[in-house]
């Protein structure tokens, strides 16, 4: 299949895509300029669906999600076992003495919280590329093979951040993360690049 042939799919699934939105919630785009000529049906959605590299993608995304939800939980954790609050109200219950124990910073609590902050800042962009070069039509070994890495690699640097494993670990998982997600980008521009 041709570059120009993956292009003008891309740009129909996005469209019908984007159809779906607005008919599943007509108040956001009740204003909004994009055409819907054509009524979406569940079918186009379970079509999509069909799609394996779609389907590889929706699994090791939503890994990845959860993962990075779980990250909250973990810091709810840490944060009750070290007896470390940030909010006042959060230790509103408290005399003013304990008051001044509990608000305060722990080491263990940042170190979740910094890698929390990082999956955010890696796992949302891996998904919203991730997504588009899915739709691009890639072979499916060369998708899992960016998808698969991708997980372990972020899985990865979230031990290695918690656990305080020395460098460079971390710093090796996140680039492998990173390239993942250009690798992704440098397809979906090489694709439907249009200027």
């Amino acid at each position: 299949m041709c570059e120009s042939t993956n292009s003008v799919k891309l740009k129909l699934v996005l469209v019908r895509l984007l159809c779906c939105c607005a008919t599943a919630c007509p108040f956001i785009f009740a204003t909004s300029v994009v055409p819907c000529a054509f009524y979406c049906k569940s079918a186009e959605m379970a079509e999509l669906m069909e799609n394996e590299v779609v389907r590889a993608f929706s699994t090791y995304a939503v890994i990845v999600v959860v993962k990075m939800l779980l990250m909250g939980p973990i810091t709810s954790y840490n944060r009750f076992t070290r007896g470390s609050f940030s909010n006042e109200e959060d230790v509103a219950r408290k005399s003013a003495e304990e008051k001044k124990k509990l608000l305060k910073t722990h080491p263990d609590v940042e170190r979740v919280r910094r890698c929390h902050q990082n999956d955010l800042e890696n796992i949302i962009p891996f998904v919203t590329v991730g997504l588009l070069y899915a739709l691009t039509g890639p072979e499916l070994s060369v998708a899992l093979l960016h998808f698969r890495i991708f997980a372990g690699a972020r899985i990865f640097h979230t031990i290695t951040y918690i656990g305080a494993l020395p460098q460079p670990s971390r710093g090796l998982s996140w680039v492998v993360g990173m390239l993942v997600t250009f690798s992704m980008a440098y397809r979906v521009l090489n694709t439907v690049l249009f200027l």
